[in-house]
């Protein structure tokens, strides 16, 4: 399970700046949706192999009057959401009437939260923390978020609660998360390709699952309740295995109504890091929207393989549908990589196609290649256009392997790999998409250089090299002094006597 971390507390105590620190972005607002999260933003973050999501909030004050009702509103919704809660305080204000409050309702809440104190630096952490202990939270773990003082701490001590390290020998029943998760899906009966069908509320995702299953199928297993708080559906295809993962909490069409399908950012940010291939369904007729570009920048920072359906395309004249088709070009011409297709999910026209690009995109985002055949691309790559020239040398790739699947990453070795060029790299990307015919999903590139165990004693080379020389020139001049010397010596004995 991908845990989901809220950041709460009173106005400006600093959630923005942990926010930020623990994406590793500047401001980095992924979704902010008007009404439904307009003051919560989502963000993902990741510590070694462990990755997490983050929720910012608005604030809560705690004051009944003048209190922004609907931050306050976002803020508890939240926690709600949240597996764990980082609860931050400001050691510069102490304690306030809101501190009280937010730590009283996350003790009755029964949620497991961390009284995170900010603005720790210039102070004695011993003094200013000791009376944070009245708000029944626990010991504080000091912060400086502003200029990024404990926060790896904070995090790795976060990280070995949820994924603590479990020595061979202890019979504790633990189980790695990808072992549990195999586990239950097996138990689930999840298996084959695994789609998550995404989008902005009311563009047809229950109308294209319920296509996809057909109007009259038992859905195998349709519960909610699974560690991730989707809906799984098994179903079966022409022979093929696939499971549909729900984020739009869609039962059967006849249990469904248009407003009953709710969005929420935490299923869908669940679901994409859970799928082989996203469907990313659009509205021909509203165009593309700012939230279908928040929906596409999860898919993408997640790596998955993409499948874009544009709904409701059926009743539409051909000037509506030519100038959707110059919006999508425009707007979406960077994503060479994914399959478009125009379709009616009511009516099921051109649905059928859609299976078409998911058995490539999965095939090409899951597939294995050998390293000898990856070295010989990169090979014919580099000598049919050599790497530009840096800092007076020309970079050397020596060989390639793959590092992982979903999404392929081709790992790149070689003297300056990582010193090559923007558009050098795009050309390998391209080149090895093209001989390995990858369609449907992004691939990634990693480049590693040998390191030089020579870099960090330039300073001792170069004073050992003066040495040196400094030893022959004295040497030189002895035997200098010595020749001159023998020189008049042999002058003086054969110069003739006068007289």
């Amino acid at each position: 399970m991908v845990p989901v971390i809220a950041l709460v507390g009173r106005p400006n105590v600093g959630k923005s700046t942990l926010f930020n620190r623990l994406t590793k972005t500047r401001d980095a607002l992924v979704a902010e949706i008007a009404g439904l999260t307009r003051d919560r933003k989502y963000g993902e973050g990741k510590v070694g192999e462990y990755p997490f999501i983050v929720i910012d909030t608005g604030g809560i004050s705690g004051q009944e009057e003048g209190i922004d009702e609907a931050m306050a509103s976002q803020s508890f919704q939240a926690i709600k959401e949240a597996d764990i809660v980082f609860f931050m305080v400001d050691v510069g204000a102490g304690i306030t009437a809101g501190d009280r409050m937010i730590a009283d309702y996350l003790r009755r809440s029964g949620k497991s939260a961390y009284l995170i104190a900010n603005k720790i630096d210039g102070k004695n952490p011993d003094v200013v923390l000791a009376e944070f202990f009245e708000l029944g939270m626990g010991e504080a773990i000091p912060i400086a978020a502003a200029h990024n003082r404990g926060i790896t701490t904070l995090v790795d001590y976060v990280m070995e609660k949820l994924h603590p390290k479990v020595e061979p020998e202890e019979e504790t029943g633990y189980l790695p998360d990808e072992a549990e998760r195999a586990i239950e899906h097996e138990q689930l009966n999840i298996k084959g390709t695994k789609i998550a069908v995404v989008g902005r509320p009311n563009v047809g995702k229950s109308t294209l699952i319920n296509r996809f299953l057909g109007e009259d199928r038992v859905v195998v297993y349709d519960e909610a309740g699974t560690t991730r708080d989707s809906i799984y559906i098994p179903y079966e295809r022409h022979g093929q295995d696939y499971t549909l993962i729900d984020t739009a909490g869609i039962r059967r069409r006849k249990n469904i109504t248009e407003a009953a399908e709710k969005f929420s950012i935490i299923k869908t940010l669940q679901a994409i890091q859970d799928c082989h291939v996203c469907i990313l369904v659009l509205d021909a007729r509203q165009g593309i929207v700012e939230q279908d570009l928040h929906m596409l920048s999860f898919v993408l920072n997640s790596g998955r393989a993409l499948v874009i359906a544009i709904n409701k395309w059926d009743g539409m004249d051909a000037d509506d549908k030519q100038r959707v088709k110059d919006e999508i070009d425009r707007r979406f011409g960077f994503l060479t990589f994914a399959e478009m297709h125009f379709i009616s999910a009511l009516h099921g026209t051109g649905v059928g196609h859609l299976y078409d690009s998911v058995d490539q995109a999965y095939a090409s985002a899951m597939a294995k290649w050998q390293t000898n055949m990856l070295t010989r691309i990169l090979e014919d790559a580099v000598g049919s256009h050599q790497p530009p020239v840096v800092r007076g040398r020309r970079p050397k790739l020596r060989y390639a392997h793959q590092g992982g699947s979903n999404p392929p990453i081709i790992v790149v070795h070689g003297n300056l790999a990582n010193d090559l060029p923007e558009d050098y790299r795009r050309y390998l990307a391209n080149t090895f998409r093209r001989v390995l015919e990858i369609k449907g999903t992004p691939i990634r590139f990693e480049f590693r250089q040998g390191e030089n165990p020579f870099a960090d004693k330039t300073k001792e080379v170069k004073h050992s090299s003066r040495r040196r020389a400094e030893a022959v020139e004295r040497t030189a001049n002895v035997r200098k002094n010595k020749i001159e010397k023998a020189r008049k010596q042999l002058k003086k004995t054969y110069q003739k006597p006068k007289g």
